[in-house]
Order: structure tokens, then C-alpha cells, then sequence
């Protein structure tokens, strides 16, 4: 009887707490939903670790070399939802999927557009003169880090539909 009670004791649980455990599956069904949840709300701040950083790297670009010209790409990261907000449907599926709908192949163009501007504006100031090689390489960084923080949110997105099947 001593030595089941040390054993229990050395594995952090004693006898009472892992009889409890075996007789009560709803205690590791909640802990499971716990552990679910603990995740999601993971994958929430690295959206929002991913979406910060790529903001200070916005402003780095402009204030460490004291030129704000570089702002003019938040235009573009503004405009970026709007056709996607304004033209599709509430489900994402529509715009990955190659179906030919009109509105969804205008939404698909001006999304497209808005993220040729968000890499060409950095850039035409860059040939310009206008700003330096380190805020074009600044700007450039931020709108990876955005287009990474929208790929992760899209893939986990579609994570979520798929484990409600």
C-alpha cells in the first residue's frame, strides 16, 4: 500500500486524483477544449505579433531615415481589403476557388492591383531618389511580414471549416 502511494506521488498525482481521472472522462474532455482553446488563442497572437511588426517596420522606414514619403504604401494596405469586403461573399472559398463569376474576377483584379502598388510605390520612390536602399528594404519587409500574417490567417481559416466537418 506504501509503495503504491509513492508511486503515485512520484508522477505528481496520487492514487485519489488518477482513480478520479479514470472514473471522470469529462475532466480530460475539458482539458482537451482547454487545450484547443489555449491554441487558437496562440494562433491569434501570432496573427497579431505578425500584423504589429509589420506596422513598426512601416514606421521604422519613415522615421529612422526622418523621410515619411514611404507612408504612402499605407494607401495601398488600405485599400487592399476593400474589394474583398465589397465583392464577395461572407466564405473565402469563392475567391480561391476558378469559378467565373464577374464580381469575384474584379475583386481578384483589384486585389491584385493594390498589392502591385504596395511593392510598387516603395520602389518608383527608391528609382527616384526620394528615399534610401534602407527604407525601400524596410517597406519591402513590412508588406512580406503583411502578406505573411494574411497567408496564415487564410490557411487557418480554412483549418477551422475543415475540423467542423
Amino acid at each position: 500500500m506504501r509503495g503504491e502511494g509513492r508511486r503515485g506521488s512520484d508522477s505528481g498525482l496520487n492514487s485519489v486524483e488518477s482513480i478520479l481521472i479514470v472514473a471522470n472522462p469529462e475532466i480530460i474532455t475539458g482539458m482537451s477544449n482547454r487545450v484547443i482553446a489555449c491554441l487558437q488563442t496562440g494562433k491569434l497572437a501570432l496573427l497579431a505579433i505578425l500584423v504589429a511588426s509589420g506596422i513598426v517596420l512601416q514606421f521604422l522606414a519613415c522615421a529612422v531615415y526622418n523621410n515619411w514619403w514611404p507612408m504612402l504604401t499605407v494607401i495601398m494596405y488600405v485599400i487592399l481589403p476593400m474589394p474583398l469586403m465589397f465583392f464577395t461573399s461572407s466564405d473565402s472559398s469563392s475567391i480561391m476557388s476558378g469559378d467565373s463569376d464577374s464580381w469575384v474576377d474584379f475583386t481578384k483584379f483589384l486585389t491584385g492591383a493594390s498589392v502591385v502598388g504596395s511593392i510598387a510605390i516603395p520602389s518608383i520612390l527608391k528609382h527616384a531618389g526620394v528615399i534610401c536602399l534602407g527604407a525601400l528594404m524596410m517597406e519591402l519587409s513590412s508588406f512580406f511580414v503583411f502578406g505573411t500574417a494574411i497567408f496564415l490567417y487564410f490557411v487557418m481559416n480554412r483549418e477551422d471549416e475543415y475540423s467542423m466537418l
